[in-house]
């Protein structure tokens, strides 16, 4: 069987977690539903798969491979429990590479006080800095979870309720050294669409949204209710300094640790990887797990491939 990108889908990103229970309770007072648990008692290791999944979320009752803007939460057992265990947020020199995770919302001055009343912490608050349309959430672990809106800040402001129902795993933000390298990579070879670009050249940076599925007319408006984009900072300069490179987030110490794209057809995805002369991480002949391959993007960050089961069936999960 051939494979077709345009049925791909940017199916998760995994962060590292210390305390699942800690962790599960914010994503979920974000909204957002357990789609599925995967325990490894040999290997002392659980995965936890978070996903939007009310009646009017995008991927709504489907198979979690069959979706996008998953967030997977990796537990190693026993960090809980150790004083000394913390991860890395990719946002601290020197070990900055991931950004954050990014969830859409309806109403966002009410969604903010909502997570501020209960407790949790914030990196920018939305009255924070210059930019007054965006804030930056902190979960138990300090990673940045972005919250912004698809209504008006200004429609918004006097608004005190939000729906959880409405909101999106927006995108997943990572920083990369070349963007035209990354930009190439994602486009020919994992077969996204860019989506939309925003130049901030007296900041000396841009950002490049890309996803699956059909195009966007490149508006702000245009992107923000939808899953699975993935965000591309890229700070100018970087590209021309020889010895720069990103912390992917599985080198020591660790983080983040991948994104994922669930295809068609498994087997003839892996085939035209080899074919488009990618850097594999694991191919799937390798190791025990014969179902899962990883490829390297430009930065070493590492992609997961996975069966979409809604295409086929593969695996138990």
């Amino acid at each position: 069987m051939a494979t077709d990108t345009a049925k791909y889908k940017f199916n998760h990103s995994m962060l590292r977690v210390k305390d699942p229970k800690e962790s599960l309770k914010f994503y979920e007072h974000l909204g957002m539903k357990l789609v599925n648990k995967i325990e490894n008692p040999d290997n002392k290791y659980d995965l936890y798969f978070l996903a939007y999944d009310s009646p009017s979320a995008v991927s709504h009752g489907k198979h979690w491979t069959d979706r996008e803007g998953i967030i997977e939460l990796t537990h190693n057992h026993g960090t809980e429990n150790d004083p000394e265990y913390k991860i890395v947020n990719g946002n601290t020199e020197p070990h900055r590479g991931f950004g954050h995770v990014c969830v859409s919302v309806d109403n966002i001055q009410a969604a903010c006080a909502r997570l501020e009343d209960a407790g949790y912490r914030f990196q920018k608050k939305l009255t924070d800095g210059r930019m007054h349309n965006i804030a930056f959430a902190l979960d138990p672990d300090s990673y940045w979870v972005e919250i912004i809106s698809y209504n008006s800040v200004e429609a918004t402001a006097d608004v005190k309720e939000t729906s959880l129902e409405t909101y999106r795993m927006n995108h997943t933000m990572i920083r990369v050294k070349d963007q035209e390298k990354s930009l190439t990579f994602y486009k020919d070879v994992m077969g996204m669409k860019l989506k939309r670009t925003v130049e901030n050249p007296g900041a000396k940076f841009n950002l490049y949204f890309l996803g699956y599925g059909p195009e966007s007319d490149g508006s702000p408006n245009g992107t923000s209710k939808s899953e699975g984009l993935l965000e591309l900072t890229w700070n100018y300069g970087t590209e021309s300094d020889a010895d720069f490179r990103y912390h992917n987030g599985n080198e020591q110490p660790q983080g983040f640790g991948h994104i994922c794209v669930s295809v068609d057809d498994l087997d003839a995805a892996c085939a035209r990887f080899e074919e488009k002369g990618v850097n594999w991480k694991k191919r799937l002949a390798d190791g025990r797990m014969k179902d899962i391959a990883f490829v390297l993007d430009p930065d070493n960050y590492w992609i997961e491939i996975i069966q979409n089961e809604g295409f086929k069936s593969r695996v138990k999960w």
